[in-house]
């Protein structure tokens, strides 16, 4: 699929190295939910590609069957909408497979961008992103699971968006809310 938009915008989901509520390490689980909402979100927004990142051989199977399901078996003729989303997922083992396949297609690497519910070193501001999107350069959002991307996924990260801000001091959305959310913000008209 080509990317509808006039810049190339891909996102990735990681789910390992991701943090728990201690802040260990540890690999998340893949939620059947975040597997086609996210990819809902992402084709309304003319986003690229939608990698799902998991070196869990179970997981990717996981991530496979619902796949199959939606792009061949009886759901591809039930919903055709969801089938076409489900189009630009990707299951990679890791972030830098996602990176590595994005330079190989735009001939130079992405900006990747960083997510998080808390405050970190390297903010960029949605408008400032959004200006260098417009001058082409291709970009990767990346969401993490669990509790936030580990410290090593972050320091991978050309810059990070600010966390988004309600009206009150809760601050623990899902991860398909933030991503909807960052997408309108970066992509919505």
């Amino acid at each position: 699929m080509i990317a509808e938009t006039p810049f190339p915008v891909s996102i990735a989901l990681v789910h390992y190295p991701v943090l728990n509520k201690r802040g260990e390490v540890i690999g998340s689980a893949v939620t059947n939910l975040d597997v086609h909402d996210i990819a809902r979100a992402a084709r309304t927004y003319g986003v690229h590609r939608y990698y799902i990142t998991t070196p869990y051989g179970d997981q990717r199977d996981f991530v496979g069957d619902i796949m199959s399901h939606w792009r061949e078996g009886y759901g591809a003729t039930y919903n055709p909408a969801r089938k076409e989303a489900l189009e630009i997922v990707r299951v990679v083992d890791g972030l830098q497979e996602a990176i590595d396949e994005l330079t190989a297609a735009y001939g130079r690497r992405p900006l990747v961008v960083g997510t998080s519910a808390q405050a970190q070193d390297r903010i960029i501001a949605f408008a400032d992103l959004g200006q260098m999107m417009a001058a082409g350069r291709p970009l990767l959002l990346i969401f993490g699971t669990a509790h936030g991307l580990a410290p090593e996924i972050m320091a991978t990260t050309d810059a990070v968006l600010p966390p988004l801000k309600g009206r009150t001091a809760y601050n623990h959305l899902s991860v398909r809310s933030a991503v909807a959310i960052i997408l309108d913000r970066l992509l919505g008209q």
